[in-house]
């Protein structure tokens, strides 16, 4: 059912291990073009763009993009006691943990009068994408919100595709999400045509430009945000789902199958990879694979993706080498499911999220563990982190130095501002000490 590459015996640099690498076909720049366009004419056209949109491209026109607040409301009433329950326990997890993630300001004193300040500042104004694809994501509402109302953001926008089982409205546990974090600016609008809004802002909606776009999407979604990068920061460019499990001969075959197909169900594209040393393992974790994917409600798309190029089944001499591995992939989900996982985790340095042991799931990440699901795929996690309260932060230094403390090294400077040339900036030295 899915793909073996063998490695025992091989000892493949750090470049052949990244040719070596299960990734999917999708290419960012292919969407390239029609992300653009799609942004283009909301610049151009606004509202109407967005509205033309949604009706070309998700089936359906809505009777306004920006959504009502009693209609927010409603969706907050609406929601179901499990499935309300369940958001506000997540809410509380994930700001005590986000909370976590605050760095504290510091002063060093550098000698006597001269003092370098490092602050954090929040930025005012974020934009939160949430898709409505294959499936409804109000976990994702609060994966993004949560942080930034952590981290001190004033103002917050939420964009979510309209919906044609819902009269072109967002879908209602959506809204209702939303409606729980206080969030009443949310606008029925998807794709590039939402991420291009949120960057130039929309006068006719009076939607004003964000600072920062955050939230998964499909490659349309990835490829806007590819271009408004410059305008407005963003987090990463989200791909499809992706989960890296690494297993010993301990591991129990049936979990870390059960793990895999989690993720597989999430898109056709989605990455199932299982790393490990044991061959038994792999050979009984593929016969779980047969037996359970036919009986998941969504057999078809599971099946797709685990048969897919960006899944397989790595076999390698040792935890060692598991982990140079995983670390060269850069998974959003990594589980570590070994007889100690707390010495494979030492030797990990590049991952969006890492679940130790058979009892944290990526499912127990996705709502409730406390941390952030929004993570980054594709490799990215090798040089981006995940969504967090430092997201929206920016770190500032505040130089206060007194007279005597300029005084105290103002011969220096200006010995390195004339060493490059610069006599203007030596002038602005020696100015503060000339007599008037």
């Amino acid at each position: 059912m899915i793909q073996t590459i063998d490695l025992r015996g091989l000892k493949p640099s750090r470049a052949e291990l990244l040719a070596l690498v299960p990734r999917s076909l999708t290419d960012v720049n292919a969407a390239s073009a029609i992300a653009q366009e799609l942004i283009s004419d909301v610049r151009e056209r606004g509202e109407e763009a967005l509205l033309d949109q949604a009706e070309r491209l998700d089936g359906v026109r809505p009777a306004r993009v920006r959504q009502d607040v009693a209609h927010i409301s409603a969706a907050v009433r609406a929601l179901s006691v499990p499935v309300r329950d369940a958001l506000e326990e997540a809410i509380v997890r994930v700001r005590a943990a986000s909370e976590a993630q605050l760095p504290s300001p510091r002063v060093t004193t550098l000698g006597p009068g001269a003092e370098v300040i490092q602050r954090w500042s929040p930025v005012a104004r974020v934009g939160f994408y949430v898709p409505g694809g294959k499936a409804v994501y109000p976990s994702s509402v609060v994966m993004n919100v949560v942080p930034a109302q952590v981290a001190g953001v004033s103002s917050v926008a939420l964009a979510s595709p309209a919906q044609r089982q819902f009269d072109g409205n967002i879908h209602p546990t959506i809204l209702g999400a939303a409606g729980l974090l206080g969030i009443d600016e949310v606008y029925a609008m998807g794709g590039a045509g939402a991420i291009g809004a949120f960057a130039w802002g929309v006068p006719g909606l009076s939607l004003d430009p964000v600072q920062v776009i955050t939230g998964p999407g499909n490659v349309y979604v990835a490829a806007a945000k590819r271009i408004v990068r410059g305008q407005v920061g963003i987090d990463s460019e989200a791909g499809p789902t992706e989960i890296l499990v690494i297993a010993d001969a301990t591991a129990d075959p049936f979990l870390v199958a059960t793990d895999l197909i989690s993720q597989a169900e999430h898109d056709e594209l989605a990455a199932a990879v299982l790393v490990t040393d044991s061959v038994d393992l792999a050979d009984r974790v593929q016969e779980e694979l047969l037996r359970l994917a036919p009986l998941t409600p969504h057999s078809s798309r599971v099946d797709i993706s685990l048969r897919g190029v960006q899944s397989a089944v790595v076999l390698v001499d040792n935890m060692v080498d598991a982990a140079a591995f995983s670390n060269v992939y850069g998974p959003e989900h990594l589980e570590i499911q070994t007889a100690d996982p707390g010495q494979v985790l030492d030797l990990i340095e590049s991952a969006g999220a890492i679940f130790l042991g058979a009892h944290s799931p990526v499912s127990l990440g996705d709502y409730l563990a406390g941390s952030n699901h929004v993570l980054p795929t594709g490799g990215q996690a090798r040089f981006t982190p995940g969504l967090g309260a430092y997201t929206f932060l920016r770190p500032q230094q505040v130089i206060r130095y007194d007279r005597d403390a300029l005084k105290a090294v103002g011969d220096k400077v200006v010995a390195l501002a004339t060493a490059e040339d610069l006599p203007a900036h030596a002038a602005a030295i020696t100015a503060r000490f000339a007599e008037q």
